[in-house]
């Protein structure tokens, strides 16, 4: 049976991508790598989401349990415009490196879930990634499941988090927009 490697943002956005490989036939296993998520606190919700998501399914899980964003920092520091490439990068690199480390045939990532990550720097992160370290990206597209990731996750009672992660994603989600600047009546 062939072992995938899937890098898990969260507990919910595993909720489609590990029941679709197993149904297809691979041994998955979870990676937990997210140095990109800010603060602390939303970090370690996120972390144990994904580790009772794996409790309840039977999914071993690798993990970085060591909070360090400073690596995403140096990596994107001046230049933010590019953050989002450079964090999948980061991210699906980490993922390619240990795969080929567990001797495993594939990997993947539960960002392909989500319908607002950008789906073509992803897959190129992927591509990139699989090149420099000799182990195949398996790419799905699973935006249109998206919504059983909240089904689903409701179900298992696991957290699910309203923006991104990085401090960025995070600002624009608190930040007034420029609709309400411009009309503050509405």
């Amino acid at each position: 049976m062939a072992k995938v490697l899937l890098h898990t943002c969260c507990g919910p956005c595993a909720t489609v991508p590990v029941p679709a490989l197993r149904k297809e036939g691979f041994d998955v296993w979870g990676f937990f790598y997210n140095p990109n998520i800010h603060p602390f606190t939303e970090y370690e919700r996120r972390l144990q989401s994904m580790q009772e998501y794996a409790r309840q399914q039977g999914l071993k899980i690798i993990g970085e349990a060591t909070y360090d964003p400073v690596e995403y920092f140096q990596h994107i520091t001046f230049r933010e415009p590019r953050r989002c490439r450079l964090c999948y990068q980061l991210r699906l690199q980490k993922t390619a490196q240990l795969a080929r480390s567990g001797k495993f045939d594939y990997f993947s990532t539960s960002l392909l879930v989500s319908p607002f990550q950008k789906h073509e720097l992803i897959k190129e992160a992927g591509e990139m990634a699989a090149e420099q370290y000799g182990v195949a990206f398996l790419y799905r597209d699973y935006r249109a499941d998206y919504r059983e990731t909240i089904i689903r996750s409701k179900a298992a009672g696991l957290y699910r988090q309203q923006y991104c992660g990085c401090l960025y994603s995070e600002k624009e989600r608190y930040a007034p927009s420029k609709k309400k600047k411009e009309n503050p009546q509405s």
